[in-house]
């Protein structure tokens, strides 16, 4: 087993929060009545894409009724809806949609990791929670060895982000600072965000364009 999939499977098991892990498991049992019919993934959700990637996204965490339940990274919600059209006109991705974890999508020079791998409360993780899953990070960021952009997605992954590389940076959507490697901010693709039209396709659209022009083919 290769040392990424050693990592995710650690994620998967973690045990450091148990206010994310209650709140994972009640809402697995819970569920929401639309799919009262499938089973919840109720668990840490790993890190997804391609080991070899150029560019690293940095998402806040699951969403309790998206990744928490399909068990895949922004998978089966409207924010994923709107990464993933994203990723698949730059180039990232092999389709435009995201719906469950064994529907064939595959990310071509992109992987997707989370500040926090457990779906929190009202989406906000303690910053000790936070604390505790940086670790999971640092070893992805040392373990992607063609790494050359890292694209945080909304102001809590920029922040998460900076405190593993020590920078003190202003957040501005699709700025680039130029470190190694190189650091593009986003609007978090969340629902209220897009539907308020604080971010849209577009916009999201030219940050990856602007992470593929900075990274290698």
């Amino acid at each position: 087993m290769d040392d990424l999939t050693v990592l995710q499977k650690e994620i998967v098991a973690c045990r450091l929060c148990p206010r994310l892990r209650d709140h994972c498991r009640h809402i697995a049992q819970v569920k929401r009545r639309a799919y009262l019919d499938q089973e919840y993934w109720g668990k840490p959700v790993p890190s997804f894409g391609d080991p070899e990637a150029s560019v690293l996204i940095l998402g806040l965490a699951p969403g309790a009724h998206g990744a928490n339940r399909t068990g895949r990274m922004f998978t089966g919600d409207k924010s994923g809806e709107f990464l993933y059209r994203a990723l698949y006109e730059t180039g990232f991705a092999n389709q435009p949609t995201s719906t469950n974890r064994n529907d064939g999508l595959a990310l071509k020079g992109a992987y997707i990791s989370a500040s926090a791998h457990c779906a929190p409360p009202d989406n906000k993780p303690l910053p000790q929670e936070l604390k505790n899953c940086r670790p999971y990070l640092e070893r992805e960021l040392a373990l992607l060895e063609n790494l050359r952009v890292v694209v945080a997605l909304g102001r809590i992954a920029f922040d998460t982000y900076l405190s593993l590389i020590d920078e003190r940076l202003a957040f501005g959507h699709n700025v680039i600072h130029h470190l190694k490697p190189k650091l593009i901010a986003s609007y978090h693709p969340s629902q209220q965000n897009t539907s308020t039209g604080k971010l849209t396709a577009r916009m999201l659209r030219e940050v990856f364009e602007q992470a593929r022009l900075a990274s290698p083919r």
